[in-house]
């Protein structure tokens, strides 16, 4: 009885991640993991940029699951792995992560099983090359041979939620002089492509429009979002920078999408 209240202690102790938390009757309302009912909006789609954090005071100590050990890592400076990410949704949004944040779907986060809490590492799917800053906050995944956990976010942008997992390569990234190059690479590199969106459609039907989205964001592997616009609804994709724009214009004519036109991304 002893082992097994503690056990369930721990359970609570990790946070909940979809392929990462064992299951625990009652915590959450619903039995299985799903894909939530809205997409991204912009803002949701900004990455974070690494900058200096104290450890979390939960979740950066060694624990054992399942009969296994987990030693967390001192330092994660230089940190490079690879392996198979998954991603976590609906199921766990609201939920405490292992360092005592609230999981957010829409949020840039992941879980790792022994990176320290919190960290930010780049995650590039090595399927299209695609590559995500995320910042770690949670224990997991604890499922088969997955390394990291995504949140749905970062799971969309990395266009990986069709498959459900992805192979992907993982590199720490801190703000200090000694890895310096790795931390502002990706955030400048996202700063300055994040320039314009391309307007596909727009209408009043928002269901209409949101289902058209998600078949923009399968065929051409982009961020696809519904965003308000003048009282009406209107498909976006990207942002991206003004080269990305005129290459994904042409193929979008080509295509059949006649009246796409660039936006420029307002601060």
């Amino acid at each position: 009885m002893i082992r097994l209240a503690s056990l369930l202690l721990l359970i609570l102790f990790l946070g909940g991640c979809s392929s990462s938390s064992p299951t625990s009757s009652g915590r959450y309302s619903q039995e299985h993991d799903s894909i939530p009912t809205r997409l991204p909006n912009a803002d949701e789609l900004i990455e974070p940029i690494p900058r200096s954090e104290p450890p979390s005071p939960q979740g950066n100590r060694t624990y054992s699951l399942f009969g296994k050990t987990y030693a967390i890592i001192p330092d994660a400076r230089g940190h490079v792995e690879e392996g198979y990410a998954s991603w976590y949704g609906e199921k766990f949004h609201g939920h405490l992560t292992s360092n005592g944040e609230t999981y957010d779907m829409y949020a840039m986060s992941a879980a790792h099983k022994t990176l320290p809490l919190p960290t930010y590492v780049r995650v590039t799917n090595l399927a299209n090359n695609r590559a995500v800053v995320v910042r770690v906050n949670d224990r997991g995944p604890f499922h088969g041979n997955r390394v990291l956990d995504l949140s749905y976010v970062a799971a969309y942008k990395l266009g990986m939620l069709q498959k459900g997992t992805a192979k992907v390569r993982i590199e720490a990234l801190h703000p200090d002089a000694s890895n310096q190059q790795l931390a502002v690479t990706a955030p400048l590199a996202a700063t300055e492509e994040a320039q314009f969106y391309i307007q596909v459609v727009a209408g009043s039907n928002a269901d209409r429009l949101n289902s058209e989205a998600e078949k923009l964001a399968q065929t051409y592997a982009v961020p696809a979002t519904t965003q308000t616009k003048s009282g009406l609804y209107a498909v976006m994709l990207g942002p991206f920078a003004v080269m990305q724009t005129e290459k994904l214009l042409e193929q979008l004519r080509a295509d059949g999408y006649h009246d796409v036109f660039r936006v420029p991304v307002t601060p």
